[in-house]
């Protein structure tokens, strides 16, 4: 584990250093964050990308999948981490329904994630559908990170989270994807629940660096939501999640404690009030 202190961490994280990291062999760390004290603490530890993923729907806003959120409340998410980051590069989702509808709104709900949010790139999720898309926001000056394999935001198409691109055919379409999103412009690419040896064939057809989750360790880097890295969710236990720690049994024995020290009148004590 790293004892660096902030000072000694490398300067700003910028899309081109992400590209970098790929070409000098550094693996690059993502993981996510909603809220300025989650970015601050996450930010400090020396994470090179901080995701605002729409996963905030289901861990901050308790739904059962990533289409409910607006672009407004990914753009106030957004706004929070910014405010809290000093080095790390942050990348935005785009929500469901935000840029599959016109290359014009796309661009348009790019415009006000950077404008009104800050952040400093965006992510979305599809293949060759979604390229000419991508070629606008990144004409317009705004970096894009592609995501293929498991796409949440079209879980209903899927009707499942299972494993994809097993299948030869499905396999063949994702690395025509890749590729295609690499020539749109993509600075990087998230590789979400696949086969690790495709992951790997991917990564290494590709000069723009993969970032996966549930996709293997040959990938340029890897992204877990900040929660699950933690234990801060309980129930959610797929392979490729490792728990660094369990922090719902000691955030709830915390405030246990708290509850009985107030019951009891132990707390405040005299050492914690005012005379």
């Amino acid at each position: 584990m790293s004892t660096a202190k902030a000072d000694d961490r490398p300067d700003k994280v910028t899309t081109r250093t992400v590209v970098d990291f790929k070409i000098k062999g550094e693996k690059i760390s993502m993981i996510t964050a909603y809220d300025y004290t989650m970015a601050k603490i996450v930010d400090h530890a020396g994470i090179d990308v901080i995701l605002v993923g729409d996963s905030a729907s289901n861990v901050m806003a308790g739904h059962e999948t990533t289409l409910p959120i607006t672009l407004d409340q990914m753009i106030y998410h957004t706004s929070c981490v910014v405010r809290g980051v000093d080095r790390a590069l942050v990348v935005a989702d785009l929500p469901f329904m935000s840029y599959q509808v016109t290359v014009k709104e796309a661009l348009i709900s790019a415009g006000r994630m950077m404008k009104e949010a800050g952040a400093h790139a965006v992510k979305l999720e599809g293949g060759a559908s979604v390229c000419e898309t991508i070629k606008r926001i990144v004409d317009a000056g705004i970096p894009v990170m592609g995501h293929l394999g498991l796409t949440p935001q079209s879980i209903y198409k899927f009707g499942t989270y299972k494993v994809r691109a097993k299948d030869d055919a499905e396999a063949e379409q994702l690395i025509k994807d890749a590729m295609a999103l690499q020539e749109a412009g993509c600075f990087a690419l998230v590789l979400e629940k696949i086969p690790a040896a495709l992951a790997t064939k991917v990564t290494k057809l590709l000069d723009i660096p993969t970032i996966g989750i549930g996709a293997g360790g040959e990938c340029d880097g890897q992204v877990l939501v900040v929660h699950d890295m933690l234990g801060l969710t309980k129930d959610f236990h797929p392979r490729f999640i490792r728990r660094y720690h369990n922090l719902f049994d000691e955030m709830s024995n915390a405030v246990n404690a708290y509850v009985n020290d107030v019951k009891s009148g132990d707390f405040p004590s005299d050492q914690e009030q005012y005379n």
